[in-house]
């Protein structure tokens, strides 16, 4: 089962090894049938401490890494890489 990725801007990286990545959706309202914004936070996991507040990031899917990190921050060459092997499988 293929993991989920997400897409967000890091809102905290005052944790070590750990930022806390802001995802937004939009999503109709049932009644008003208008787009609404909701967000959502995660923690993620930053091996590097590479990533600061307002840095728009990945994250992946992962095992729990603590009692709320279920997620790893992405590498912008690797996200690329991944999506370009999957693609190339696909032909």
């Amino acid at each position: 089962m293929p993991r989920r990725v997400l897409q967000g801007v890091v809102v905290s990286d005052s944790g070590d090894k750990t930022v806390v990545v802001r995802v937004e959706r939009r999503v109709m309202h049932p009644i008003y049938k208008k787009f609404v914004s909701r967000s959502k936070k995660y923690a993620a996991h930053d091996e590097d401490n590479r990533y600061r507040a307002g840095d728009a990031v990945r994250i992946e899917e992962s095992r729990p890494l603590s009692k709320r990190k279920r997620w790893i921050v992405v590498p912008a060459g690797a996200a690329a890489n991944s999506a370009a092997g999957a693609a190339g499988g696909a032909q």
